[in-house]
């Protein structure tokens, strides 16, 4: 049987509209003809006529947040201690760096929740609902994905309004069952900011802000987010290699999500 792969992440681009303002990324590219200047100052005498077609070296420089595209985040991200939960007590919550690569080859399950409207906080009875439905029944360490409405959103403005969020109580659902990475095709994990807003407008209620993630202080997990493609996987028996970079004491890394899985596998549903 051949093995496919699906790529999950979305590029690292200029003028995509999948953050907020303030935090887009800038990449400047320097071409071929541009650095023969540079290239040259490590030889000296050499002149641009010496190279082949009289090029340099191609070079990006960006400027990004660990947060931009594709990445993966570290429960130091969520709050300076995690394992709340925990009989031993509060530690300090990992970095990425700390990040253990036995969670980031696994197997995968999709939970499909593109149904849901923008702004809903998906339950623990709503994920338990869908492994029903598809199933599977959560194994340690499996990595969970969840497919949003904001999959089909992504590259418009509204990509940031767009999707459900996994709420506190879900997020422990997962957690509590061994589950340390997960994803989701959304801006956040969370629901769109615009939407707790308006809830908090109304309530006042501080603990609806930020609740998945903030889940992180109780049981520690990792969380990808801008995820890409989920609605051509299958439900369920395929896997995920998702190893983030390694940048020393950060709250996230950028990561190369990829999804592995036997042609012939049950189509998506």
């Amino acid at each position: 049987m051949t093995r496919r792969f699906v790529d999950l992440s979305i590029a690292i681009q200029n003028d995509l509209p999948v953050d907020p303002p303030g935090m887009e990324i800038n990449i400047r590219y320097s071409a071929h003809h541009e650095t023969v200047t540079t290239m040259a100052a490590f030889f000296p005498g050499l002149r641009p006529d010496d190279l082949p077609d009289g090029e340099g070296w191609a070079v990006e420089t960006i400027t990004l947040s660990t947060h931009n595209g594709t990445h993966m985040d570290a429960p130091w991200h969520f709050h300076s201690t995690t394992d709340h939960a925990a009989l031993t007590g509060p530690r300090r919550a990992p970095t990425i760096d700390e990040t253990p690569l036995e969670y980031c080859l696994r197997p995968a399950v999709k939970l499909d929740f593109r149904a849901f409207p923008d702004g809903y906080v998906a339950t623990a009875a709503d994920v338990e609902a869908e492994l029903t439905r598809i199933g599977h029944v959560l194994q340690p360490l499996d990595i969970v994905l969840v497919n949003t409405r904001a999959g089909l959103c992504f590259g418009r403005p509204e990509y940031l309004q767009a999707g459900c969020g996994i709420g506190r109580e879900a997020t422990l659902y997962l957690t509590e069952r061994g589950v340390r990475v997960v994803g989701t095709d959304a801006w956040s994990w969370d629901a769109p900011f615009s939407e707790t807003a308006r809830k908090w407008g109304e309530s006042h209620d501080a603990a609806i802000i930020w609740e998945g993630h903030k889940a992180g202080r109780e049981i520690p997990y990792w969380q990808m987010e801008k995820l890409h493609q989920l609605e051509s996987l299958p439900a369920h028996g395929f896997e995920v290699s998702c190893f983030p970079v390694k940048i020393h004491r950060a709250s996230a890394g950028w990561t190369r999500v990829v999804a592995i899985f036997e042609e012939g596998a049950a189509d998506a549903t």
